[in-house]
């Protein structure tokens, strides 16, 4: 698994969300962008990190800085996880994982001392120009969107 370094650039996509609108890195050139890899819509975890994106929604939105968030969950379950805890922030659909794999957020991954494969929860803020500014990976879900919402102040 090759991982992202700032500075890279960042593996373009296009994916779609719950309404099958079609959503392309390329669209947010000129703009900062926050592309998260979680494992599955409606587990603890990823709950717990998608509730805090969609909350601080607002505050990323003072840095004008979008929120994708990206698994390989289908658009109806995307739609129910939405719903279910009012998430603001846009889910995408990456059902074969290759954008997972270019960003090097599918592969090997260690949990509870056992070697699996799967996604590695992973962070990316995007800058501008489309280069990898800062790659966060490994990521534990509870309190992630306030250390990224931290870097972006730091910024």
């Amino acid at each position: 698994m090759a991982q992202l370094v700032p500075g890279s650039e960042a593996p373009l996509f296009t994916l779609s969300d719950e309404a099958a609108r079609s959503f392309s890195l390329a669209d947010f050139r000129g703009r900062r962008v926050i592309v998260y890899f979680y494992p599955k819509d409606d587990t603890p975890g990823c709950t717990k990190e998608a509730c805090q994106f969609s909350d601080l929604l607002d505050q990323f939105a003072n840095f004008d800085v979008e929120v994708l968030g990206i698994s390989a969950d289908d658009a109806a379950a995307h739609r129910e996880f939405r719903k279910k805890y009012d998430l603001k922030i846009t889910l995408l659909t990456d059902g074969d994982r290759s954008v997972m794999t270019q960003y090097g957020a599918w592969g090997e991954r260690a949990r509870n001392g056992e070697i699996s494969v799967g996604v590695i929860r992973s962070t990316f803020l995007i800058d501008p120009e489309g280069n990898v500014e800062r790659a966060w990976y490994q990521v534990v879900p509870d309190g992630h969107p306030a250390e990224v919402l931290a870097a972006l102040a730091a910024a």
